[in-house]
């Protein structure tokens, strides 16, 4: 099978890719400056996804980036040259729904991180619905060591790992590992830094062996009970059950599982 083309977005910011299996790969692409998410890196990350939440073809999104680091968060060079609020208050507006937009889009989002993920780079992967690592791979919430407390990376840190850990890396700035990632709940996995894409590929291609309709009502109904009451969540998660029984897909899967046979589902 031919590697499928890559398209360049926004001026190469980002670029996007589609293969056979549905699985979209957007790259942030400014090495040269860590992959910050700078107004135009923003712009295109938000156009992409916004593009692929009305693309049923996709089955499944990985978010990754080219060079030495995943993301070092907002371009400050920029920030600094744009001392006033309103200016400040847009831009983590846009970021915030740039993140909001991985989590309401309507199929899984893999970050695959390499280097650093700094400050809002951090609160990408947080975003993300599951995350791979390389070994070398590195995590901060930064801001406070140039007097910034990370505000808004801090909603998606603190939905991902432990409050006391998520205070820890807020309050001290400081690194931790992949392994210590893995641990605390912010990435699902490590791996060796050269068998990254093969552990992202086997984690894509365990997603789309599965039901379309089953991932995609998954990751909605997810997403909306973290935020109900108890007895609220159970009141949706069974009426979201009660409409997934009805698909074809679960007719079929049942069948299958009663034959001890694969199922051949009718949504791809």
């Amino acid at each position: 099978m031919p590697t499928p083309p890559t398209t360049p977005l926004a001026a190469d910011n980002l670029l996007q890719r589609a293969d056979h299996q549905g699985v979209t790969t957007l790259t942030l692409n400014q090495p040269e400056r860590f992959n910050a998410l700078s107004e135009a890196m923003l712009s295109a990350l938000q156009s992409a996804l916004d593009d692929i939440a009305q693309d049923e073809q996709v089955r499944c999104v990985v978010l990754a980036a080219s060079g030495k680091a995943f993301c070092a968060g907002h371009d400050l060079k920029q920030m600094r040259a744009n001392p006033d609020k309103a200016y400040y208050q847009a831009l983590f507006a846009r970021c915030g729904a740039v993140m909001q937009a991985i989590v309401n889009l309507p199929v899984p989002v893999i970050a695959k991180v390499q280097g650093i993920a700094t400050a809002a780079g951090c609160q990408l992967v947080a975003s993300c619905d599951l995350a791979v690592a390389a070994s070398s791979a590195r995590f901060a919430v930064s801001g406070i060591n140039v007097g910034l407390f990370c505000s808004t990376p801090a909603v998606a840190l603190s939905r991902n790992v432990a409050r006391k850990r998520a205070m820890e890396m807020l309050l001290t700035g400081e690194f931790i590992s992949a392994a210590q990632a893995a641990e605390w709940g912010l990435i699902n996995r490590v791996a060796e830094d050269d068998a990254l894409d093969s552990a992202v590929d086997a984690l894509t291609a365990s997603i789309c062996a599965k039901s379309a309709v089953a991932v995609r009502t998954g990751k909605a109904m997810f997403s909306r009970q973290l935020a109900m009451p108890l007895d609220e969540a159970y009141a949706f998660a069974g009426e979201t059950m009660a409409c997934n029984m009805q698909a074809e897909d679960v007719g079929e899967g049942i069948d299958a599982f009663i034959a001890k046979r694969a199922p051949q589902w009718r949504h791809r």
